[in-house]
């Protein structure tokens, strides 16, 4: 549903222009509102200043991403804003699991994403076999300047759940509460730039003008905010199936094609499968090394805790 929403976002910025932030501002604000309505973070057990202050800057946090990403669906696409988000969360669980190691784990991390850049330019490059010469069209190159907004967003957006992982400690209730709160936060952060935006204008957008497109707006705020929370949720509690994990891109590569071939894109099938295979090999490796480290930290704690035994034990009278 999220990628359906994705696609018709896309559609809407390359037929009408509009500006993104001003788009995002008003997909934003009516989602907030629906999410204090349900949850209502105002009830029930009062929330400490330890959830609310990381919820509000987790909102500061999901404005930036927000922002970000949807400038990176803007100037990439579709195909190259999702994964490009998912190579920004990997390099936030290398950067989680990495911290105070090696140099050189860092450069095996760089050389991954690079090759996934290439990959990227070979998605673009190769067409589809059974299309004419007079339907081709000329896209602007897509440089790796360009690749870096998403990947930044998608760093963002692993920080963030990150955060609300933490802060929520995987309470159901809870958790819905504080990101009800979170985004209420984002809409309020994400104010001050979509009205600066529509004031000044930007150089991409229609003078600040915002096309309305039922479609396209309701999608984004239906499938785009809201149903992807609860079905991530249930994904992650039922399937255990979190959003950095491979089976989570599996899942999206399939919607992906569909998509494709529904929207009738400029889409290389070759492509797409060297950019998930490399990209599905590097979120594999990222958690197996972050698995491994938890490992590594549940012996060292039995193993200290058994030479706390053995010495209290050797204390004992004989």
């Amino acid at each position: 549903m999220r990628i359906w929403s994705i696609y018709s976002m896309y559609r809407y910025f390359s037929q009408t222009g509009a500006s993104v932030v001003l788009f995002l501002f008003t997909c934003l604000a009516p989602a907030s509102i629906l999410f204090l309505i349900l949850q209502k973070p105002w009830k029930g057990r009062p929330l400490s200043n330890t959830q609310v202050v990381p919820s509000i800057i987790n909102g500061a946090i999901t404005a930036l991403y927000l922002v970000l990403w949807g400038k990176g669906l803007k100037s990439c696409g579709p195909v190259r804003a999702i994964l490009a988000e998912y190579s920004g969360a990997v390099l936030g669980v290398l950067s989680a699991v990495l911290y105070g190691r090696r140099g050189h784990m860092w450069k095996k991390s760089v050389t991954l994403f690079r090759l996934f850049h290439k990959c990227c330019k070979l998605n673009r490059n190769l067409p589809w076999e059974d299309r004419d010469d007079s339907e081709t069209k000329t896209e602007p190159v897509v440089g790796l300047k360009h690749m870096l907004v998403p990947i930044s967003a998608g760093i963002l957006s692993a920080l963030r759940r990150v955060i609300a992982r933490r802060v929520s400690i995987k309470v159901n209730q809870l958790k819905r509460r504080l990101h009800a709160l979170t985004i209420a936060s984002a809409t309020c952060f994400m104010f001050p730039i979509a009205m600066w935006d529509m004031i000044i204008g930007s150089p991409s957008s229609s003078s600040g003008k915002l096309p309305f497109s039922a479609w396209a707006f309701l999608s984004t705020i239906f499938f785009g905010n809201i149903i992807i929370f609860y079905a991530d949720s249930i994904a992650e509690e039922r399937l255990h199936m979190v959003f950095s994990s491979p089976r989570h891109l599996m899942a999206a590569g399939a919607c992906i094609i569909i998509m494709e071939f529904v929207y009738k894109m400029d889409f290389s099938l070759t492509g797409f499968v060297i950019c998930c295979l490399i990209l599905g090999f590097g979120i594999y490796e990222a958690t197996s090394l972050e698995h491994n480290r938890k490992d590594s930290n549940q012996k060292s704690d039995l193993s200290s805790g058994e030479f706390d035994d053995q010495t209290k034990m050797s204390s004992l009278p004989t």
